[in-house]
């Protein structure tokens, strides 16, 4: 499993993973909540203000977070472009920049929590569901490796664009789509096998 762990002292980093997952869920609710108006854009405030206040400190906090906005870059190009052909301009923005500041503010549960913590926390708060047949260690498993699915499709899509670049071919979302299919789900595979190899299926 890939792990985004940041290794750091600040107060994200020792809070607990429980009530760090549920502090960090209800801010991206109340900005995904927020309406579709050109106000709407302050929200990107909040994940600056969370990466730049993490303790990380500042420097390295705002590099982490430009390194999140990079890979979030086809995300905001699919999203603007089809909120503009089908809303208009101001909720193509509003709702553009709900849904990244959403995933920046997700994005800080892999930074700032290890994956064993990550993985002892969501199991903790999903054994009440045992009781309905629901296993806990493999539902925990399974958001774990759902909150680390975008940083992991931004990996493969820069490198997907870096290997365009490397052949003297102009990087665009046409000739990208196929090779990133391809790398996603030989990177499924690989996971699979992993867990496979480990007895979870």
């Amino acid at each position: 499993m890939l792990s985004l762990f940041v290794p750091a002292m600040g107060w994200m980093h020792r809070m607990p993973a429980g009530p760090k997952l549920m502090m960090l869920a209800a801010a991206a609710v109340a900005v995904a909540s927020s309406p579709s108006t050109w106000v709407t854009v302050m929200v990107l405030v909040l994940p600056v203000a969370l990466y730049a206040g993490a303790g990380m400190g500042i420097r390295r906090g705002l590099r982490v977070l430009a390194g999140a906005v990079w890979g979030l870059r086809w995300v905001v190009a699919i999203t603007v472009t089809g909120q503009l052909i089908f809303l208009g301009l101001e909720p193509a923005v509003a709702n553009t920049c709900r849904v990244v500041a959403a995933l920046l503010i997700a994005g800080l549960v892999p930074v700032s929590t290890s994956v064993s913590a990550l993985l002892d926390a969501l199991e903790r708060g999903l054994s009440p569901l045992s009781r309905f047949g629901v296993d806990p260690g493999r539902a925990a498993l399974l958001l774990t490796l759902t909150i680390t699915t975008i940083p992991v499709l931004a990996r493969l899509a820069a490198e997907v664009r870096d290997a365009q670049r490397a052949r003297g071919l102009r990087p665009s979302l046409g000739r990208g789509a196929l090779p990133l299919l391809v790398s996603a789900l030989r990177h499924a595979d690989d996971l699979g096998e992993g867990l496979a190899a480990r007895g979870i299926r």
